[in-house]
């Protein structure tokens, strides 16, 4: 991602690299204090994966959750071949998300 903000993006910023996460919970979680002091928030993905995101965020702070605006998630044309394939695997683990939030809601955690 940070090679694409910066060549077809022209992109010249900071940028800060999770180089930890082994996954998009952890993903989040080492964003955190990263964006606590951002007025507005954005999740930059494709589309199920940065929605995934946007529910992890909004179960483990959902104060930061309230500032998330929305992203371009779905730009017609792009990987036209692959993507009925690739949303039918993400909405199945975005439901596998939400139930294991459901579960950890109901666990306390």
């Amino acid at each position: 991602m940070a090679g694409y903000a910066r060549k077809e993006h022209g992109f010249t910023g900071d940028l800060v690299l999770d180089e930890q996460s082994r996954s998009t919970w952890e993903n989040v979680a080492n964003a955190i204090p990263l964006i606590e002091d951002a007025d507005l928030i954005k999740v930059v993905s494709n589309p199920l994966h940065a929605q995934r995101a946007r529910l992890y965020l909004q179960h483990q702070r959902p104060d930061l959750a309230s500032r998330l605006v929305r992203a371009a998630d779905y730009r017609p044309g792009e990987w036209v071949l692959l993507k009925p394939l690739l949303a039918v695997h993400g909405l199945l683990a975005l439901a596998k998300a939400k139930r294991a939030l459901a579960v950890m809601a109901r666990r306390g955690i």
